[in-house]
């Protein structure tokens, strides 16, 4: 499977034009989620959280306010002035509890094993390492914490021809893997108790079919030797 190095010239072309997609579209109203992973995770008081493509913030700022003062909410987001969008609300609402950092999927400035929950919607298909941002999920989340993501997958492997094109990728299609490379990753970054929460039938993007769908999966907890 095709991917697409962020330290080369055509990688940085891919994130240069998903951060100026995203950026037209902070002061827009239109919808730039597949999917309610931040209201299916149901975070709980204290709880530590991150919301990967935090874009103008919603899910960040909602998650602080029910993980109330004595947790903690990281949005994490390429775009500026998606940034800029969701730090002002953010301040405008008197959320001290959110705090919005510009960083790649692929290398989260988070300290290992600290979070309880990590949400994200329609954003890791843009990634050009996804095993690597699977591992950073792995390793943020503390044992026994979980993530709840919704994404799109592609019904056919994507054409090399699109999966290299930077304004394709940054149009949230030409990025996606198959199902069964989607869920073989999340797998092999270690997660266990992997469920499809929802899932929507194939529809045309691009010059593709994807998919939508939520899944949940589970950091396991240290196993207990039983020797005697």
């Amino acid at each position: 499977m095709g991917s697409i190095d962020l330290r080369d010239a055509e990688g940085g072309a891919v994130l240069e034009k998903i951060a100026e997609r995203y950026s037209g579209l902070a002061d827009s109203s239109c919808c730039l989620s597949c999917g309610g992973a931040a209201e299916r995770a149901k975070p709980m008081h204290g709880d530590v959280c991150v919301d990967l493509g935090s874009g103008r913030g919603t899910d960040a700022i909602r998650m602080a306010e029910d993980v109330g003062p004595d947790g903690f909410v990281w949005g994490i987001d390429i775009s500026d002035k998606m940034l800029d969008k969701a730090r002002s609300t953010a301040e405008r609402l008197g959320v001290a509890n959110v705090r919005f950092e510009k960083a790649e999927l692929e290398k989260l400035p988070i300290p290992s094993m600290s979070v309880d929950v990590v949400v994200s919607n329609c954003v890791l298909n843009h990634a050009s390492d996804k095993s690597k941002v699977w591992s950073e999920i792995e390793r943020i989340l503390r044992p026994g914490g979980r993530f709840v993501v919704s994404d799109i997958y592609s019904s056919v492997p994507v054409p090399d021809e699109f999966r290299q094109d930077p304004e394709a990728v940054a149009e949230c299609w030409a990025g996606a893997d198959t199902r069964e490379v989607y869920l073989k990753t999340v797998a092999d970054a270690g997660f266990e108790d992997i469920k499809v929460l929802d899932e929507s039938a194939p529809y045309a993007k691009g010059a593709i079919e994807v998919s939508s769908f939520t899944l949940q999966g589970w950091k396991p907890k240290p196993r207990r030797c039983c020797g005697g």
